[in-house]
C-alpha cells in the first residue's frame, strides 16, 4: 500500500515539485541559525576555539552563559584569530544603521565588504530583509505543524471515537454515566472554575507562565474526572444499578463540531489577545484547538465504512477488545486520507497567521514574519522588495501544501489507479 502511494503520488509532477519545495523550506528552517546570524559558526578567540551559533541554545535555555569577552559586544567588531561566519551575517533583529530607510537590494550600500551586503535589501529600521525571510521560514512552518499536529489529535481521537461507536455502539450503566456527568462538572469547577484568576494571571504574565498553571488545572480536571469514571464502574457492578443504556457519541461529537464551527477564529484571538501578552504560541494553540473538526469529519467518514468490513468483523471474532480494534486495526486503515486534510490545513494555518501577523495580532512586535514584513510594505510603499519578496514566500508556500494536498488525493484516489 505504501510503495503503491508513492508510485501513484509521483505521477504527479506538480506535486512532486512542491513535496521537494517544501523538503528545500523544512531544511532552511532547520538551518535557519546556520545560515542568517550576527554570530559566528566556528571561531578561534584568543587562542581558544569557541562555537557562538551552537552555545547560543545553550545560554537561551539557562544552560550556560557567555563570557565576559562576548557580553554586551558586536560579534562583528570583535578581533578574531580566524572565524567563519554565516552567509548571511544578520540576525532578524539587528539594525544596520548605516543601511536605513529601506535601502534597495540594488542600491549601493554602505558595507565593508561584499560578504555584508543585504541581497534583499532593508527596512525602514535597517534590519536585512533576506535574513528576516529566513527566519520567517521557521516560524511559517512551525505554525503550521504544531498548530496541525494539535488540531490532528483532537480530531482523530473525536472523529474516530463518532465513526467508530456512532449512536448504538457505546453503552454504559446508568450509574456510570451520571457519575461521568456529575464529575465532569465536578472536574470543571476544581480544574478550571476556582482557578480561571491563577489562569488569567499566568496568561496576561506571559505563556510560559502559563503552560505550567494550565497543565495543573489540567492534571486535576483529568484526576477528579477518572475518580468519577471509576466510582462510577465500582457502582455498576451491583445488580440493581447495571442497567445499560446506549451513549450516542456521534450526534454528541457532531453537534461540538458544528458549534467549533461556527466560532470566528479571527475574533476568538483577538479576544483571547486582549487579556494576554502576544505569543506565537498562543497563535498556535488557538489555531489548533479551533483546527480540528475539519480532520474529525474526515476521519469519522473512513470509520463509518471501515467499522463493517470483514477485517473489523474478525478482529471482534478473535475475542480482540475495542480499545485494541480502534487503535491498532481501524485507525491505521483510516488515517491515511487525513493527511490530506492535514496538508490543506498546514497552508491555511500560515496563511491565517500571516493575515495575524500583518494586523499586528498575536504575534509580537520584535519578532518578524512575513505577514509583519507586508505590514512594514504599507509604510513605504515606494520600497517594492518589502512587498514582493514576504508575499512571493507566503504565495509559493500555501500553494505548494494544496498540490500536495492534492497529490495525496489523487494517490489515494481507487479510481486514479491503473
Amino acid at each position: 500500500m505504501k510503495i503503491d502511494l508513492i508510485k501513484q503520488f509521483r505521477k504527479n509532477n506538480l506535486a512532486v515539485y512542491a513535496a521537494r519545495f517544501i523538503l528545500v523550506m523544512i531544511i532552511v528552517a532547520t538551518l535557519a541559525d546556520l545560515l542568517a546570524n550576527e554570530k559566528p559558526i566556528i571561531c578561534s578567540y584568543k587562542g581558544k576555539i569557541y562555537y557562538p551559533v551552537f552555545h547560543a541554545y545553550l545560554v537561551d535555555v539557562g544552560l550556560s552563559r557567555w563570557q565576559n569577552d562576548f557580553q554586551n559586544k558586536e560579534w562583528s567588531s570583535l578581533h578574531y584569530d580566524w572565524t567563519l561566519f554565516p552567509p548571511i551575517p544578520y540576525l532578524p533583529q539587528n539594525i544596520d544603521k548605516n543601511n536605513m530607510h529601506s535601502v534597495s537590494p540594488f542600491a549601493i550600500q554602505q558595507v565593508p565588504s561584499k560578504h555584508w551586503k543585504h541581497w534583499m535589501g532593508t527596512d525602514e529600521l535597517g534590519h536585512d530583509l533576506l535574513s528576516a525571510m529566513i527566519h520567517g521560514t521557521r516560524i511559517a512552518l512551525l505554525v503550521g505543524l504544531v498548530s496541525m499536529s494539535i488540531a490532528g489529535f483532537i480530531g482523530i481521537v473525536l472523529g474516530s471515537a463518532a465513526g467508530y461507536f456512532g449512536d448504538e455502539h457505546l453503552k454504559i450503566t446508568w450509574t456510570e454515566l451520571l457519575f461521568n456527568i456529575f464529575f465532569l462538572f465536578l472536574a470543571f469547577f476544581y480544574g478550571f472554575g476556582i482557578r480561571s484568576y491563577i489562569l488569567k494571571d499566568a496568561i496576561s504574565i506571559s505563556v510560559l507562565n502559563f503552560f505550567p498553571s494550565l497543565l495543573l488545572s489540567l492534571l486535576i480536571f483529568l484526576a477528579v474526572f477518572y475518580t468519577g469514571n471509576r466510582l462510577g464502574k465500582l457502582a455498576g457492578t451491583l445488580p440493581i444499578l447495571n442497567k445499560k443504556v446506549y451513549i450516542p457519541i456521534d450526534i454528541i461529537i457532531c453537534r461540538l463540531i458544528e458549534i467549533m464551527n461556527s466560532i470566528p477564529v479571527l475574533f476568538l484571538i483577538i479576544s483571547i489577545i486582549s487579556i494576554a501578552k502576544p505569543s506565537l504560541l498562543l497563535v498556535m494553540a488557538i489555531i489548533g484547538l479551533t483546527g480540528w473538526t475539519g480532520i474529525a469529519r474526515f476521519i469519522r467518514a473512513e470509520l463509518l465504512k471501515i467499522r463493517s468490513l470483514e477485517f473489523i468483523e474478525a478482529a471482534y471474532a478473535l475475542g480482540f477488545s475495542e480499545r485494541r480494534t480502534l487503535f491498532r486495526h481501524a485507525i491505521p486503515n483510516a488515517i491515511a486520507p487525513v493527511l490530506i486534510a492535514i496538508a490543506f490545513g498546514i497552508a491555511g494555518s500560515i496563511l491565517l497567521e500571516s493575515t495575524l501577523s500583518f494586523l499586528g495580532i498575536g504575534v509580537p512586535p520584535e519578532t518578524l514574519t512575513w505577514g509583519s514584513l507586508l505590514s512594514e510594505a504599507r509604510q513605504s510603499p515606494s520600497a517594492w522588495w518589502m512587498a514582493v519578496f514576504p508575499g512571493m514566500a507566503i504565495f509559493l508556500t500555501v500553494t505548494v501544501y494544496n498540490l500536495a494536498g492534492e497529490g495525496l488525493s489523487d494517490a489515494l484516489d481507487p479510481r486514479l489507479r491503473k
